[in-house]
């Protein structure tokens, strides 16, 4: 899905550059993260400057390209639909982390590792056009970025890094090593293979329940068995939401043909629908 070129990066939209830059790379594979990553973009933009002219004009470039995907995208559900399209996001995100998860505790440690790990985190801050993260969602973003700048302080000085959270507790992380972003591996970052955002080999399952961290890498979530109703249970319109979130979500999981995302949400569904807990 080809867009208009922008114009020069103002400098005030620094931070920004990479999610619009993630958003360049998906733009074929995968559309929608693709529009929701300038969407994120586009409103960060205009609460940092939205007054001077060459913010304006890139500003209004921007917002151009936005109106143009979501024509292009027509009625697909995951722009019209807000739940769907939060799903549709943090089960790509999710993705790309476990794989950079998995090749960190097995050992294996690379330039192209370290992006999905870096991505998987620009990718959570999207997830802020759709409201509030969730706890889960900030550990994830925390710990994708620190596991990005660590990896590559790691290689950049010939050491050979620590996989898992190992050694997270003593480290330092602030806002400064998002800048990994643009020094991974330094002078190396266009060379990236973009088609390494989804491996051939990144799992597609299991990706929902990972607490990360302390601890050893959590194995897949395992419902508890789903009781029957001892009564009448008297449902909120709160609970309906939550259980049309679940469904959404396992909707967005089959688009992967990742059924065990899929059942464990249907699941957890079905739960809250017969008990009124979740």
């Amino acid at each position: 899905m080809a867009a208009a070129a922008l114009p020069a990066l103002p400098p005030q939209f620094k931070s920004i550059q990479h999610h619009l830059r993630t958003g360049q790379e998906l733009d074929k594979r995968e559309p929608v993260v693709a529009y929701y990553c300038r969407l994120y973009a586009m409103q960060t933009g205009m609460k940092l400057d939205s007054k001077t002219p060459e913010c304006r004009k890139f500003l209004s470039k921007l917002m151009d390209q936005l109106e143009t995907m979501k024509k292009q995208l027509g009625d697909n559900e995951a722009i019209t639909q807000e739940i769907v399209g939060c799903a549709h996001v943090e089960n790509y995100a999710l993705k790309m982390f476990l794989y950079a998860d998995n090749e960190d505790r097995a050992g294996r440690f690379h330039k192209n590792m370290i992006k999905s790990f870096y991505t998987a985190s620009l990718l959570i801050d999207v997830l802020t056009v759709f409201g509030e993260l969730t706890e889960e969602n900030v550990q994830h973003r925390k710990y994708s970025r620190w596991k990005a700048a660590y990896i590559h302080n790691c290689l950049r000085n010939g050491e050979t890094p620590q996989p898992g959270p190992i050694g997270m507790e003593g480290e330092d992380y602030d806002d400064d090593d998002r800048e990994v972003g643009l020094s991974v591996l330094p002078g190396q970052v266009s060379q990236l293979s973009t088609s390494t955002a989804e491996p051939s080999d990144m799992p597609t399952s299991n990706y929902t329940g990972i607490h990360i961290p302390p601890g050893a890498h959590a194995p897949a979530n395992t419902p508890a068995e789903i009781p029957h109703s001892t009564g009448e249970i008297r449902l909120t319109p709160e609970d309906f939401a939550r259980a049309q979130k679940y469904c959404k979500y396992a909707g967005s999981a089959l688009q992967y043909e990742d059924v065990s995302t899929a059942v464990q949400n249907l699941q957890k569904a079905l739960k809250l629908l017969t008990t009124g807990r979740e």
